[in-house]
């Protein structure tokens, strides 16, 4: 296998899990899927880039935690390259905060979540998000994570 994982970070977050931990947990996703070569781009931001990329990408006036930007190569060109993701640092780490989640865990939740993104899978439709959700939740609990859509209780 020959992953090419780039990553670039322009967020102040001191909680940005290391490089190879980042690496790892798109590669896992990849392999789900049985890739050979892969190339992704990870670029993590603020709040403040993630909310304007969210509004011209998406409409949305509000940083998410996680865009992905498929590349649109043919085949037969013969280049690998999967796409791009968007990770919004602090909206990673509110929410892993507000759903009592590890952050170490969510992070590589929303990474899976983003590179399958990259693959063709999407969660508009019911059926497609129980079927993304079952393979995200598959390669998460894999690393030895809690499965990232229990539902959360208090005591």
């Amino acid at each position: 296998m020959a992953y090419q994982i780039d990553i670039e970070s322009n967020s102040q977050s001191q909680q940005i899990p290391a490089l190879a931990e980042l690496e790892g947990w798109i590669s896992a996703a990849l392999q789900s899927q049985e890739f050979e070569d892969a190339e992704v781009s990870v670029y993590i931001v603020d709040e403040e880039e993630g909310q304007e990329l969210n509004a011209q990408y998406r409409g949305k006036e509000y940083p998410t935690n996680v865009l992905s930007f498929p590349a649109d190569i043919a085949e037969e060109v013969g280049i690998p390259l999967l796409g791009d993701l968007v990770v919004c640092a602090p909206v990673v780490e509110r929410e892993a905060q507000e759903q009592g989640k590890a952050l170490q865990a969510h992070w590589a939740h929303m990474l899976i979540h983003g590179t399958l993104h990259l693959v063709g899978f999407d969660h508009i439709e019911d059926d497609d998000a129980d079927t993304m959700e079952a393979l995200e939740t598959q390669i998460v609990t894999g690393l030895g994570y809690p499965a990232p859509y229990q539902e959360i209780t208090e005591e």
